[in-house]
């Protein structure tokens, strides 16, 4: 069943882009099995700077290549926009030895988002080593360039090495006040260095000597073993229900 009208439109305030929908159809759930979603693939016509950026995080949308999408699913709203207030974030105990052991073994390079047989190749088995491929073989380097390099925003790569070799690597989209978490990946065999847990907090340390508001994590899903670690990063705010709601409970 398909919802698309090649007509419908979004603009948004104070610029010259608006949204243009693309698809929107029904589709199994990517985050819960036997859940039916609907995803608008929505995509950005005219320039979309800082503040628009800003604008869409705000609204929940997130990106994937050129196009952003937000849920509208018909009978779920377990997928929840996540953000971080920067000054008022909370390192635990545990965030503070990852800190610790990662400063003192890893190096951190910021940069434009690159393409390359490593990266794709470390892309390829975080989601191979950690059941994200859905059955989905693994993709090229055109592929990758599409769904992370590609961007219809200001976006940012953070590289991290182990002894020269690239173990994770980070891709965030960049506001004005504003950075978004898009999507991590990184080698499974350093699993002692927490490169998730890590990655995020060093964007959090760039967060605040930019100084930006809020760091957005993406989607929290209660039930998706893969999501819902970001229910660690306290206190956060949740998107219910169309307004920002703080929640310091680390589950729900």
């Amino acid at each position: 069943m398909s919802h698309l009208d090649p007509e419908q439109s979004l603009r948004l305030h104070g610029g010259d882009c608006r949204l243009l929908l693309v698809q929107d159809q029904l589709q199994p759930c990517p985050y819960l099995s036997g859940v039916t979603a609907r995803m608008p693939l929505r995509l950005p016509v005219g320039p979309v700077s800082p503040s628009v950026t800003d604008q869409l995080l705000a609204m929940g949308y997130r990106r994937s290549g050129d196009f952003v999408y937000n849920t509208a699913c018909p009978t779920c709203k377990e997928c929840l926009p996540t953000r971080i207030e920067i000054d008022r974030f909370q390192h635990t105990t545990s965030m503070r030895r990852v800190m610790k052991r990662g400063n003192r073994d890893l190096k951190c390079e910021w940069g434009k988002p690159r393409v390359d047989a490593k990266r794709v190749w470390l892309f390829n088995l975080h989601r191979r080593k950690r059941g994200l491929s859905q059955g989905v073989g693994e993709v090229d380097q055109e592929g990758y360039r599409m769904f992370l390099a590609d961007s219809c925003c200001e976006t940012h790569e953070l590289a991290i090495w182990l002894n020269e070799e690239l173990v994770a690597v980070s891709i965030v989209d960049t506001g004005a006040i504003s950075f978004s978490a898009v999507y991590t990946h990184f080698d499974p065999h350093a699993m002692r260095y927490s490169l998730g847990t890590y990655a995020l907090l060093r964007q959090i340390e760039y967060a605040i000597e930019t100084g930006r508001k809020y760091l957005y994590l993406g989607m929290y899903v209660a039930e998706n073993r893969h999501l819902n670690y970001k229910a660690r990063f306290q206190p956060q705010q949740r998107l219910i229900d169309g307004e920002w709601q703080e929640t310091t409970d680390l589950g729900g």
